[in-house]
């Protein structure tokens, strides 16, 4: 059996599409405070993965699937940090949310797809097991200094996220505190 501290960085991160599938398919039948608290996993699982995608995998794959494959995978997470930038500012509530959510839905899926079926054999292919394991744990500690919500306008570099990243998730996590504290404390 693999523990998580065993996964390589492929099998971490098509893990984490999985999750991201399921946030998804939870939202389109959650109402009410379950549906926002679904969305905000969602958010935050999307806006981590992206940002360590950036920081770990995106450098990695530009040497063995090349720079094109890369570059538009970032423009995919561009226009999806907009959408869900966008989908956060409307609310759960909002009549448009749906449709809204289902496009952003299809979007994520097919950017997954283009991952798994470009990136990711290429690293495998080109990378040993140990890099890629420790891949892996660079993501994990990406992940954890990463903003947890989507900054648009910061950009898709690595350089960006590493210098941006820390600060921005400070506060997103405070916001976090606050929302989550305010939610509890509801009468």
């Amino acid at each position: 059996m693999t523990t998580t501290e065993d996964r390589d960085v492929i099998d971490l991160l098509l893990a984490q599409h999985e999750q991201i599938k399921g946030l998804f398919a939870g939202i389109v039948v959650a109402d009410g405070d379950r549906k926002g608290d679904l969305f905000n996993d969602l958010v935050r699982l999307l806006a981590v993965h992206e940002s360590a995608e950036e920081q770990v995998v995106h450098p990695a794959a530009r040497s063995s699937a090349g720079d094109e494959v890369v570059e538009a995978r970032l423009h995919e997470e561009s226009e999806a940090k907009h959408a869900l930038s966008d989908l956060y500012d409307l609310g759960v509530e909002h009549p448009e949310f749906d449709a809204r959510l289902a496009m952003l839905e299809k979007a994520v899926v097919e950017h997954a797809t283009h991952e798994e079926q470009e990136e990711f054999p290429r690293l495998r292919q080109e990378l040993s097991a140990e890099r890629l394991r420790r891949m892996a744990g660079a993501v994990r500690a990406a992940e954890a200094i990463s903003p947890t919500r989507p900054h648009p306008g910061a950009g898709e570099s690595a350089t960006v996220n590493m210098l941006a990243g820390p600060p921005v998730a400070v506060f997103d996590k405070i916001r976090d505190a606050v929302r989550d504290w305010r939610q509890s404390n509801k009468d």
